[in-house]
């Protein structure tokens, strides 16, 4: 029962404070508006100047838009939604709404650590802390469950797993093409750096997501216990993560950015994330 009002109770939070979050980010008009600023290492850069991004590049500014988008009217609706049928027992839905929590940490970890200090610091902080507590107690409650027994024969392990090690490895070598090729030239420092001091989605997905998900695969593939929750959890986490890149993809596409061929590599991901998604729901019993 305890469990149960904690878990209750954080949903509230992280609902309430990522409305304000992310309708901040999208519906911000002040602000002077573009402007150039020269970077540390002499380069010219646009800063969106508007809202919380203020002084956030353009291009990044508005990918962190089309990300606001996706969770407040898909992640946010589809947190509510499932959390309300797990609260009624659905195994399937304590899922979803794990899944979708996991991807909400990951958010606001990346909005915390990569956003330029902003007014909505504090509430960046609330949410990654809620999210954790959140998260943790999920994934305690379905593993107390013995989630790994809740599944049929119909569950594609291999190919989910084998999908979570491809796409993990495709992703990591997307990122080292572009870290490593300014070492070997001596220019050392990425297009993409900007004027931030570090490439910080890079960098957690190399030092953490994409290790993981490696980890979730193997463990699926090889029918391991721990293998089914958290190959589960992630899957649904990578479903949504796709959704926003795609987002990202088209706000970009919009403002003259080129997308490819990152137009063409993600929907594809995101169709065998949604695909395995679906089998493992039906598997479940």
């Amino acid at each position: 029962m305890l469990y149960r009002r904690s878990l209750i109770t954080l949903v509230i939070i992280i609902t309430f404070f990522a409305i304000i979050a992310t309708s901040s980010g999208i519906f911000s008009h002040q602000g002077e508006g573009a402007s150039s600023y020269k970077t540390i290492r002499s380069e010219e850069i646009e800063l969106y100047g508007i809202g919380p991004y203020t002084h956030m590049s353009s291009d990044v500014a508005i990918q962190g838009i089309a990300q606001d988008i996706i969770t407040l009217f898909l992640a946010l609706p589809a947190l509510l939604l499932s959390f309300i049928f797990s609260l009624r027992g659905s195994i399937r839905a304590q899922l979803i709404s794990t899944g979708t929590l996991v991807y909400l940490l990951v958010t606001y970890l990346f909005y915390l650590t990569m956003g330029t200090y902003n007014y909505l610091f504090l509430i960046y902080c609330v949410l990654l802390f809620s999210c954790f507590m959140a998260v943790s107690l999920s994934l305690l409650s379905l593993y107390h469950q013995r989630f790994h027994t809740r599944f049929d024969n119909r569950l594609p392990y291999r190919f989910c797993g084998s999908f979570l090690v491809v796409n993990s490895i495709m992703i990591g070598m997307l990122w080292l093409s572009i870290i490593v090729p300014p070492l070997i030239d001596g220019s050392i420092y990425p297009d993409a750096l900007d004027h931030y001091t570090t490439l910080i989605v890079q960098g957690m997905d190399l030092g953490l997501l994409l290790p993981f998900g490696i980890l979730c695969g193997i463990l699926l593939i090889r029918r391991n216990p721990k293998g089914y929750l958290l190959a589960s959890v992630y899957m649904v986490f990578l479903t949504y993560l796709m959704a926003a890149l795609i987002g990202k993809l088209i706000a970009m596409g919009l403002h003259g950015v080129s997308i490819i061929p990152a137009i063409f590599i993600i929907p594809v991901i995101e169709a065998f994330a949604v695909y395995c998604s679906v089998r493992i729901l039906c598997a479940l019993k």
